[in-house]
Formats: structure tokens, C-alpha cells, sequence
């Protein structure tokens, strides 16, 4: 079982990045999946998540309205497209997936990446 993350990156404020996470050992939609972050010195918070089986989509306020989760079944693969980033955006971002009875769980899920570095400079 593992999630490997890709497509962080440096990037100026206003500017977009997408994020792809590649799930092996396990089938994509039968999980909660979705993606939390960590800044330095900050707790973990989670951003997005897809519910078991698509039946609901979860966002974080401090994200609405800028990012947009997806995934691709066929692909077992979770996006995370990411725009009108700010430099509060900067974490490490790690793909997550787990059993939830809440999407906003997320962030608590048990199978993790390793994570993905984003910083938005100002």
C-alpha cells in the first residue's frame, strides 16, 4: 500500500500548481482520499478530500474557491490543482487516504506520501 506525490514546486503568489498522487496496493475510490499539509511550526491541516466512492467532496475555507481536487479511477491517481496560490500556502502537502467517516479527517488518515514541498514566494 503506498501513495507516492508529485508536482510541487516554487511558484509566485497568484501563480497555480497541480499535484498528483499515484496510489499502489489498494483501489483509489474505495477509500477516502484526499490531500493535508503542514507549514514549520504548524499543525497539520487538511486541504481537500474525495469521500469513499465519490459521494462527496470536501474543501477547507482557507481553500474554497482556489483549488479543485479530482481523481482519475483509471489511473488510480488524485489531483489536486491549486491557483491564486499565497505565500500562506507554503507547506509540505501529503497525499492521504484511510477509512474516514469525515472527509475533514483527512488529515488524520493512516496511509500517507512522503510529501511534497510548496512554497509561494510574495
Amino acid at each position: 500500500v503506498q501513495l507516492v506525490e508529485s508536482g510541487g514546486g516554487l511558484v509566485q503568489a497568484g501563480g497555480s500548481l497541480r499535484l498528483s498522487c499515484v496510489a499502489s496496493g489498494f483501489t483509489l475510490n474505495e477509500y477516502t482520499i484526499g490531500w493535508f499539509r503542514q507549514a514549520p511550526g504548524k499543525e497539520r491541516e487538511g486541504v481537500s478530500a474525495i469521500m469513499r466512492y465519490a459521494n462527496n467532496i470536501w474543501y477547507a475555507d482557507s481553500v474554497k474557491g482556489r483549488f479543485t481536487i479530482s481523481s482519475d479511477v483509471t489511473k488510480n491517481t488524485v489531483y489536486l490543482q491549486m491557483n491564486s496560490l499565497k505565500p500562506e500556502d507554503t507547506a509540505v502537502c501529503y497525499c492521504a487516504a484511510g477509512f474516514l467517516s469525515s472527509a475533514d479527517d483527512i488529515k488524520d488518515a493512516p496511509i500517507r506520501g512522503q510529501g511534497t514541498q510548496v512554497t509561494v514566494s510574495s
